[in-house]
């Protein structure tokens, strides 16, 4: 029995030895070549298993239970040579070699993807982590400062309206479009950028030159921006989650304008007591007693029609110094048809203006195991807009996986889809003259006038409905009506009547890659688009124009489907070892279909039903389209490289667009490219210096962006008493076809000092030739104009990139960035029926406020010069040319009558240089980021202040700016702002008095966050915790506060949209 308890004990510690032979654990620490330090991040992988990890902040890994069979583990990192380590008990010490085919980026081009050494074109990459620094639906923005030789202009702050205008390296024409094209994962992409979840984006790469771009031909010209998704990454699958909250408000600064009802009535008084002294031949005291008994009177005899303050009885409101009598008190009570009323100015500003909520979540697993790979996301956004009425929801989802079938053969396909919602009850937006758009009236009206109506006991009156009764100044009110804008309240408007966008967007790519020999590939894609928008607009039957019609409702349904087609063909193969040859034929396809309909009806049910069943008045107002478009191509590009020193490219590509006459629908677009890699030559001996490239490349790319039916006449089928008619829509010109684009680059990019020093400088030409130019012809003859291939544009400019990494240990990394663009433009030709004018030796046409010519920017501004102030009578005055009886100029004078003076050539809004800086330092677990975006130079026309500081006159009730105190009065002849007299209606008219300096500096956004320790979370099996606030759009600086010159491109800016949001938030990011 002994002896058999002894054999059982033997037996069980055999196999218990056995069994821990079986497995074992492995440590070790991963570490830099170059310079020694730990590589955190690096995958290290049990050979022939899906046994795995990654290094931590110092280097280390453990794995656990690996096979005692295993012998080798592989261990792998971005940008760095993956090497190999035995199996042993004993720690590990794994030393990785910077990886000299792998770029600083990888940068994705035309059809395929290339290194930063090998690339002989011009281009800037911007990774996740840039992208992750902006809060913004539209992921172009962070772009913004980021990439030299792109511009960036916002229209508006408005959800739903608020994606940027980008231009790549200036204009490239004057009528047809200047926009980039998007690629998205290889494929040409039409939709919204807005339905594109940015937390789903690897990188954005902005080709410029037409090494770059040849290959895209028709739609190449104005640059290109390519859009790659995120995949897996090897090893186990990876789970993260971001959630954010945060708050909304006003980032537009404001004009420093009158905002004290008291200053405003004493400004007022004084126009008026200036212009009965002036133009009636009053007496002073004369004229400050019908002044004062007028300022707050009729506006019929130029009063402001509203007295809201309460005088003591007996006394003056306006003394004879011109103030506000301290005794009156702001408020008061008036009785009219037996209902008293509380009447007290509001802020129009801060009742238009709201602070709000925004919230976003984002959660997405990917994994990648033996032949496949797959990535899916979800993201959700709640974001509420700073004004009443607009506010938006948005739904994204993502599944993208690639599979290898066989080992020749790799498939894979990426389904995005979003579901969104925008509401924007201010659709008049823009329209400084709209009765219905509220930031025009909240900017631009009186401190004096009220937004709502209130009782007796200073309460807002509410009407049956519930609603608030807004004040529209026409009466309403105690009877007392105003001279702006009678009979309009767009703040009640935009509570009241909708504008709401709703729909669903798709977005599809599949790809199959065969492998006939090793080298050998061909590819086909296919993209899908599919976007469809349900667009509904109501005006509410209680207030405002339509409360006649018994409120209007109208519907749209749009719909566009477009499907792009390529079939590739690739050679990659090396010879011998320094021979290394890439070659590419192909051919793309690209059509799109949209379709839209529509109806309106008026006499609307309810305010709540706003489906056009719910009105019975039928508008007689619908209608339906369908409108095509087809592309395409033949392709082909030849690289070559000898031992990784010198490079070669040539590319090919034959277009064919259907918005050109089948005689003319086909273009030939090129590149060559060369680049050359000192730093590989055997006689360079500058070890400090890691890459030294020169490059240069020049080609033909098209633009065919003019909108579809150009080259045919149009018209449109009417209603004639019941029998169809048709009308004359457009002109065509069946000549019409490519507007070409030459490119020329040539640049040197370096790293220095372990690259902790790189950059680029770059000097770009482009010319645009057969510019898609619209002739304006006499309105005798039926129709507006038509286009034509005439006319040439040049760009041309030096853009430098620097990236230093100042410093690089283990507990810190301190990295800054600037870049700066210098260019100019110029039209270098014009057809002779558009040089209807020669102005100071400028051959060409007057548009707006904008002279077109020979030798001169585009954009060049057209106007009036001021020539300061009479000093004896403190009138405006403005030059004129002095014309001998042949009409030749001999000299110049000065003028009072404006419409005497003369137009002459000023400068144009292009920018002396622009760019951005920023910077991101990381220590001990916590990162902070700043970026900033400048613009130096150009000029931009600052309508807004030209309207505060227009003279009132009939029809007045306008807010002032406070400069109007600086204005000319005999004691102060030398001022340079003409006299403040009622009825003075010229002053402010358009003259270059109101040219100033468009240059600015823009604090872009603000980023600190903290990163938990991984030994805290692994003990709750969470691999990463991080807690981080934003802040974006955090204030800028401009010449003059309120001016924001970032509005437009043309030198044009406008008070009567909305502010750009500032939004500060705080979130968490979690990876298991």
């Amino acid at each position: 029995m002994k002896r058999s308890l002894m054999l059982m004990i033997a037996l069980l510690i055999s196999s218990i030895g056995i069994a821990t032979a079986q497995t074992l654990t492995v440590r070790g620490t991963v570490v830099s070549e170059s310079d020694g330090q730990p590589v955190v991040g690096a995958y290290v992988l049990v050979q022939g298993t899906t046994l795995g990890t990654i290094t931590n902040a110092e280097g280390e890994f453990r794995l656990d239970d690996v096979p005692a069979k295993a012998t080798e583990i592989i261990v792998s990192y971005l940008g760095m040579t993956t090497a190999s380590a035995p199996v042993q008990a004993d720690p590990v010490r794994v030393v990785l070699k910077e990886d000299r085919n792998f770029l600083e980026e990888t940068i994705v081009v035309a059809f395929g993807t290339s290194t930063k050494e090998s690339f002989t074109g011009s281009a800037t990459v911007v990774g996740a982590d840039a992208i992750a620094e902006t809060q913004s639906s539209d992921v172009t923005r962070a772009l913004e400062g980021r990439v030299a030789g792109v511009q960036m202009t916002t229209a508006t702050g408005t959800l739903g309206s608020s994606s940027p205008t980008i231009r790549i390296r200036g204009f490239t024409s004057i009528n047809a479009g200047n926009d980039p094209l998007y690629i998205v994962d290889g494929v040409p992409y039409s939709g919204s950028i807005d339905n594109i979840h940015p937390a789903d984006i690897e990188s954005m790469t902005v080709l410029k030159d037409a090494a770059s771009n040849a290959l895209y031909g028709a739609r190449g010209a104005n640059g290109v921006i390519m859009i790659t998704t995120k995949k897996a990454k090897a090893g186990e699958a990876v789970v993260t989650v971001d959630a954010k909250w945060g708050i909304n408000s006003k980032a537009l600064n404001e004009y420093d304008v009158i905002t004290d009802p008291a200053q405003y009535y004493e400004a007022h008084y004084l126009a008026l007591r200036n212009s009965y002294i002036d133009k009636n031949g009053l007496s002073a005291a004369d004229a400050h007693f019908k002044a004062a008994s007028v300022v707050a009177g009729s506006p019929k005899d130029g009063g402001l029609g509203y007295q809201v303050f309460d005088v003591p009885e007996g006394q003056a409101f306006i003394g004879t110094n011109g103030k506000v009598n301290p005794a009156a008190t702001l408020g008061r009570l008036i009785e009219h048809n037996g209902e008293q009323f509380y009447v007290t100015p509001d802020n129009w500003i801060d009742e238009t203006y709201r602070k709000s909520l925004r919230q976003e979540y984002n959660v997405s697993i990917s994994g990648k195991s033996g032949n496949g790979s797959y990535l899916a996301s979800f993201g959700y956004l709640n974001n509420k807009g700073i004004v009443d009425g607009n506010d938006m929801y948005r739904y994204t989802a993502r599944l993208k996986a690639d599979y290898q079938a066989k080992k020749w053969l790799k498939v894979g396909a990426n389904f995005g889809y979003t579901n969104y919602n925008w509401n924007n009850g201010n659709s008049a937006e823009g329209s400084g003259g709209s009765t219905a758009n509220v930031f025009a009236f909240a900017s631009s009206v009186a401190p004096i006038y009220p937004v709502y109506l209130r009782d007796a006991n200073k309460n807002i009156m509410v009407d049956g409905r519930g609603y608030k009764i807004h004040d529209y100044g026409d009466g309403m009110n105690a009877g007392l009506a105003r001279p702006y804008l009678q009979g309009a309240n767009p703040l009640q408007e935009i509570t009241l009547n909708k504008s709401n966008t709703e729909g669903n967007a798709l977005n599809t790519t599949g790809f199959a890659e065969v492998e006939f020999i090793d080298g050998l590939k061909f590819t086909f894609n296919v993209g899908l688009g599919l976007d469809e928008a349900r667009y509904t607009s109501t005006k509410n039957p209680f207030y405002g124009q339509f409360a006649t019609n018994g409120g209007n409702v109208s519907k749209e349904h749009a719909r566009t489907l477009y499907v792009n087609l390529q079939q590739l063909l690739t050679y990659d193969k090396t010879f011998n070892g320094v021979h290394h040859i890439s070659l590419l034929a192909g051919h793309e396809s690209y059509k799109s279909t949209s379709v839209n309909v529509g109806a309106s009806r008026s006499k609307m049910f309810s305010i709540e039903n706003s489906e056009l069943s719910g009105a019975v008045v039928d508008g007689e107002s619908s209608y339906s389209s369908k409108s095509m478009y087809n592309n395409e191509g033949y392709l082909g590009r030849a690289q070559y490289d000898y031992e990784n020193r010198y490079f070669f490219n040539a590319s090919y590509r034959r277009d064919a667009s259907s918005r050109f006459h089948p005689d003319h629908r086909w273009g030939n677009f090129w590149s060559l490219g060369a680049a050359w890699l000192i730093n590989e030559e055997s006689w360079f001996n500058a070890p400090w210096v890691n890459m030294l490239k020169v490059k240069a490349s020049y080609g033909s790319q098209g633009n065919d962006a003019i909108g579809n039916y150009r080259y045919t006449d149009t018209y449109s089928v009417e209603n004639l008493e019941g029998e169809i008619a048709t009308t004359f829509v457009s002109k065509g010109n069946e000549n019409i076809t490519w507007e070409t684009n030459a490119n020329f680059n040539a640049g040197v990019e370096f790293g220095l000092f372990a690259n902790r020093l790189s950059g680029s400088v770059e000097y770009f030409y482009r010319k645009t030739s057969d510019m898609l130019f619209f002739f304006n012809v006499a309105t005798s003859s039926g129709y507006s104009g038509y286009y034509d291939n005439i006319g040439d544009m040049r760009n041309a400019g030096v853009e430098i990139d620097l990236n230093a990494n100042i410093i690089n240990t283990r507990d810190i990394q301190w990295d800054i960035y600037a870049n700066a663009t210098h260019y100019t433009n110029k039209v270098i030709y014009l057809p002779e029926k558009n040089k209807r004018q020669v102005h100071e030796g400028y051959e060409g046409y007057e548009t707006g406020n904008k002279f077109i010519a020979e030798g001169l920017p585009l954009n060049t501004f057209f106007m009036p010069k001021y020539a300061g102030v009479d000093k004896t009578t403190g009138e405006a005055l403005w030059y004129k040319d002095v014309l001998d009886k042949d009409g030749n100029i001999t000299g110049r004078e000065t003028t009072n009558v404006y419409d005497e003076a003369t137009d002459y050539i000023c400068d144009d809004p292009t920018p002396l240089f622009y760019g951005g800086f920023g910077t991101s330092l990381s220590f001990y677990g916590f990162d902070i980021s700043a970026n900033f975006t400048y613009s130096v130079g150009g000029l931009t026309y600052d309508s807004g202040y030209a309207g505060y500081m227009s003279n009132p006159s009939t029809g007045g009730g306008d807010n002032y700016h406070k400069d109007i105190f600086k204005a000319w009065p005999p004691a102060n002849p030398d001022s340079d702002i003409p006299r403040w007299q009622y009825g003075d209606l010229y002053p402010a008219s358009t003259s270059d008095r109101f040219l100033v300096p468009a240059s600015y500096l823009n604090f872009q956004n603000a980023q600190i966050g903290y990163t938990i320790p991984e030994k805290i979370t692994k003990k709750i099996k969470i691999n990463r915790i991080r807690i981080y606030a934003a802040c974006d759009n955090i204030v800028y600086w401009s010449y003059r506060k309120g001016l924001d010159p970032r509005y437009s491109f043309s030198g044009s800016t406008n008070t009567a949209v909305n502010s750009p949001i500032r939004t500060v938030s705080g979130g968490i990011n979690i990876t298991f």
